[in-house]
């Protein structure tokens, strides 16, 4: 059995889908290998592009080209992140090379991969892919790459792990070149993209015929099913980290992501992806989870933890602070009065923890309170002191235009982070996207993104707060606020929150 994770997606850290496959594989005594083709694509595209000739191109180009091995070896040392000039040009200007060597007719970057003549969000074209492998900006390297796998071991299984539309056309050449040179190899398709593909109120599979099999949610037992094994009833393995060369990685030191749960404890989000698709809560118990971490990070000697759970839940930040894992750690949190208490976030900052990621969405509580998403502004406000006192950083994410929004309320949401100031240390700033499962009784839609696949609808605003108004907003007074300008300057261009740890221990 052959496992893939395909371009395009940030290359920080292995993916952790394929770590929790491979464990439960190993230990089912399943034969098999691993490929992140995104990691190893990525780099296939440096290399190639810093060969190419320069004759013609710009300034920047020809830096970005000339300069891609000392700024990889930036982006892995730690100390590039004391310099953030230095850090945001070694990104950048490798972000420039990927899109030279990825060619014309495309739009290559270190997270991201589209194309000008087809679309991820229509099936007809994700076909075409499949039929005309040689167009894919990946192609040049995953052909030498797949032949050179399957001509050594000719797995019977492979499965691809598609998670985001920045991987979907790629995957599907890689899938038409697999047909080519391997026709009777079953194809299996899952990934987080997948499964809202197939919990779509319109999904039929359109991919009969060229996928053998689709799967929705964890894939472990179907994986085993497929592969003729037995999971054992109530068994969750530990992840394997061993077959993805984690000196590959554009971080300085190994990043080990790690799931405790899937879903999310809390669930009552008007609009949030997970309860629209009816994705159960399915934690892991605490004590397995410290297990777990305490197989892995040992033997990986981690720079680093990201816990990828949609919320880390109350128990588990327990038990981490009970039981540290012994590595700076980060992950995603609801505000909660646990997080209003100063003792209790100097307890999670000795436990380890660098930066929380938090959901605050709006600065106004009748929004909050109509979305159902069981935050209180005054508790919010004295997490976010609390933690910044303790020495844990935030990267706040907050979200316009949803239908409880207007102006007004935006305004309040601008109020909220300009009083903050000096405890929001991150911003995500999002427009709302309405889910095509989510849409409530009395909104009218209409089409938003052409394509079978798409995963989202316009809507008419209830209040007239639609997409314009809210970038204009957004371009016009939110971005112009000086207070806001200056945590938005901190924000590590491509990576993100995959990177922003690093600045809070650099600082």
């Amino acid at each position: 059995m052959l496992l893939v994770h395909p371009p395009a997606a940030k290359p920080s850290e292995p993916p952790a889908g394929l770590a929790r496959l491979s464990g439960t594989l190993k230990a089912c005594g399943v034969p098999h290998e691993i490929l992140d083709a995104n990691v190893e694509g990525l780099l296939f595209l440096l290399e190639t592009g810093a060969l190419r000739p320069r004759e013609g191109m710009d300034t920047w180009s020809r830096r970005a080209l000339r300069n891609v091995r000392n700024n990889l070896a930036a982006v892995r040392d730690m100390r590039t992140y004391g310099a953030p000039d230095r850090y945001r040009r070694a990104v950048l200007d490798l972000n420039r090379a990927v899109a030279i060597s990825a060619g014309t007719g495309a739009a290559v970057g270190l997270a991201n991969s589209q194309r000008t003549d087809l679309s991820p969000l229509r099936s007809a074209d994700l076909l075409r892919a499949a039929g005309h492998p040689e167009s894919d900006p990946f192609y040049p390297y995953f052909r030498g790459r797949l032949e050179d796998l399957c001509g050594k071991s000719e797995p019977s299984i492979v499965g691809f792990s598609l998670n985001y539309l920045s991987q979907a056309l790629t995957t599907f050449s890689m899938i038409g070149y697999l047909r080519k040179i391997l026709p009777l190899t079953t194809i299996v398709v899952g990934g987080g993209l997948a499964t809202s593909w197939m919990r779509s109120p319109s999904w039929t599979d359109p991919f009969r015929g060229l996928v053998d099999r689709l799967v929705a949610g964890p894939g472990e037992t179907a994986l085993l099913a497929i592969a003729g094994a037995n999971a054992k009833e109530g068994v969750c393995h530990t992840p394997d980290y061993g077959g993805f060369g984690m000196e590959r990685y554009l971080s300085p030191g190994p990043v080990i992501p790690y799931s405790a749960s899937s879903g999310c404890y809390w669930n009552r989000c008007s609009f949030c992806p997970e309860k629209a698709e009816d994705n159960p809560y399915l934690p892991l118990a605490p004590e397995i989870v410290l297990g777990h971490l305490g197989s892995i990070l040992p033997e990986a000697k981690p720079a680093l933890l990201h816990l990828l759970d949609n919320a880390v839940s109350p128990a588990l930040m327990e038990a981490l602070v009970k039981d540290p894992p012994g590595v700076p750690w980060y992950g995603f949190s609801r505000f909660s009065r646990r997080l209003a208490d100063p003792d209790f976030c100097l307890a999670l900052r000795r436990s380890g923890c660098m930066m929380l990621k938090l959901g605050l969405e709006s600065g106004d509580q009748d929004v909050l309170d109509r979305m159902q998403k069981g935050i209180d502004l005054a508790a919010a406000s004295a997490a976010l002191k609390a933690l910044k006192t303790a020495g844990i950083a935030t990267y706040v994410y907050l979200l316009f235009g949803t239908p409880e929004e207007e102006h007004s309320s935006a305004r309040k949401t601008l109020d909220f982070v300009v009083r903050h100031k000096d405890e929001i240390g991150f911003l995500n700033i999002a427009v709302f996207n309405m889910p095509v499962n989510a849409v409530p009784v009395g909104i009218e839609t209409s089409g938003f993104y052409e394509g079978d696949l798409s995963l989202y609808t316009d809507f008419v605003h209830p209040k007239g707060w639609d997409r314009k108004a809210v970038r204009n907003f957004l371009d016009r007074e939110f971005k112009r606020d000086k207070a806001v300008s200056d945590i938005l300057k901190k924000d590590p261009p491509i990576f993100t929150s995959n990177h922003a740890p690093f600045f809070c221990r650099s600082s």
